[in-house]
């Protein structure tokens, strides 16, 4: 490792120290930081692994540094990014996880736990209000999101959600792509390595089968059961964190009752007022799962890495065997066009599950004002989330005193 990749490496712990604000914020923060400043590619480069990371499913943010830091110093020193990217935070999430019974037994705690409820549903509310501004923006849109909306609230299953998003690929590309483009598709399938394309798809169908054969009393089922879940989900997940959400909460808590619908709540909120991915919410998650469970405090730290890894694996794996031939990939507008389709279905998972978090929040005078509160200051004014939630923290603790 030279002293280019040090410095490299540093920059990336400062950009995790001060990445809040979603994909958006931290596209902004690399715009500065590591093309303007540090010059370790050109924003020409960086917008096209921007792109390429809206075509793949898994954590848009987390793909994009992956990408830079292949660019920069090759597979190694991209893992070492990956890892000093994710760690801290999903620490922090899975330490949040471990302490949440105990603090949830002070009045003080569920009193502030009260305010933050509604404020994270007005942070869900705000995400699908200011994607679907960018996304429906046809009538093909429109509709895929109110058919999501639909399937989600009656079905309440996840298999909903590959399915929503392999029919909205599906429209879009077929409406909107243009003529002519079989030859560089060929082209570029040609190029792929099968055998790569296999090992990938082995890992799901193995730990999916090994779920689906184990027995329930086995001390290796919920790990073996959690990692399928989170990595189905990784492959899954387009338009970054806030999909996650909807995603989550159908399979963790309605369907499976891993968490309850507070304890998701909880750690949601809590995961907006940290730096880092936003897919360390994850970590949160599978400790609870281990949790509530009956597992102990190794198990949780088990069930934590289980779920970080499983959710970032698939988008790790396809950031780094796609991005050699990207320059061929970029040229395929049918690839392109999908994305619109999929990012409205995501626009629909998340208006349902505002819907679905509504009910354990409960409507009333006061949690509705939070809720409204909170979405015109994210929408008219440029205050960040981390400060609302703390906000929340800090009233809510000195209403219990």
């Amino acid at each position: 490792m030279n002293k280019r990749h040090i410095i490299f490496l540093r920059d990336v712990l400062w950009f995790m120290m001060s990445s809040f604000g979603g994909p958006q914020a931290h596209l902004a923060i690399l715009l500065n930081d590591f093309v303007l400043k540090r010059r370790y590619l050109t924003e020409e480069e960086l917008l096209e692994l921007n792109s390429l990371t809206q075509i793949l499913p898994g954590p848009a943010s987390t793909q994009t540094l992956i990408g830079i830091a292949y660019k920069v110093g090759g597979l190694y020193l991209a893992i070492l990014t990956f890892l000093l990217w994710i760690l801290p935070s999903a620490a922090l999430m899975c330490f949040i996880a471990i302490t949440y019974k105990e603090f949830s037994l002070k009045q003080e705690f569920t009193k502030v736990n009260r305010l933050i409820e509604p404020i994270a549903l007005g942070i869900v509310a705000y995400g699908a209000y200011s994607l679907g501004k960018k996304i429906l923006n046809s009538n093909v849109t429109v509709c895929l999101a109110a058919i999501a909306v639909v399937c989600s609230l009656i079905l309440r299953n996840a298999y909903v959600f590959p399915l929503m998003i392999l029919v909205g690929g599906i429209v879009t590309s077929a409406t909107e792509s243009r003529q002519g483009e079989a030859e560089i598709r060929i082209n570029l399938f040609a190029s792929i390595n099968r055998k790569k394309v296999m090992y990938f798809l082995g890992v799901l169908l193995l730990f999916g089968l090994l779920g689906t054969i184990i027995n329930r009393t086995s001390p290796f089922s919920l790990p073996v059961r959690t990692f399928e879940n989170f990595y189905r989900n990784g492959l899954l997940i387009f338009g970054g964190g806030n999909v996650l959400v909807p995603l989550m909460y159908t399979e963790f808590v309605e369907m499976k009752h891993y968490l309850t619908e507070t304890e998701f709540l909880t750690g949601y909120a809590m995961q907006q007022a940290i730096p880092g991915p936003t897919f360390s919410f994850t970590s949160y998650v599978g400790a609870m799962t281990f949790s509530n469970q009956g597992y102990g405090i190794s198990g949780q730290i088990w069930g934590a890495l289980i779920a970080v890894l499983g959710i970032n694996l698939p988008g790790l794996i396809l950031m780094l065997f796609i991005v050699p031939f990207w320059d061929d990939l970029k040229k395929i507008t049918m690839i392109r066009k999908s994305l619109s389709g999929v990012n409205a279905v995501a626009v629909g998972f998340m208006i349902a599950a505002f819907f679905m978090l509504l009910a354990p929040v409960g409507i009333n005078v006061v949690s509705m004002g939070i809720m409204v509160v909170t979405f015109l200051i994210l929408n008219f004014t440029k205050v960040k989330t981390p400060y609302l939630i703390l906000a929340g923290v800090l009233v809510g603790y000195f209403l219990s005193s």
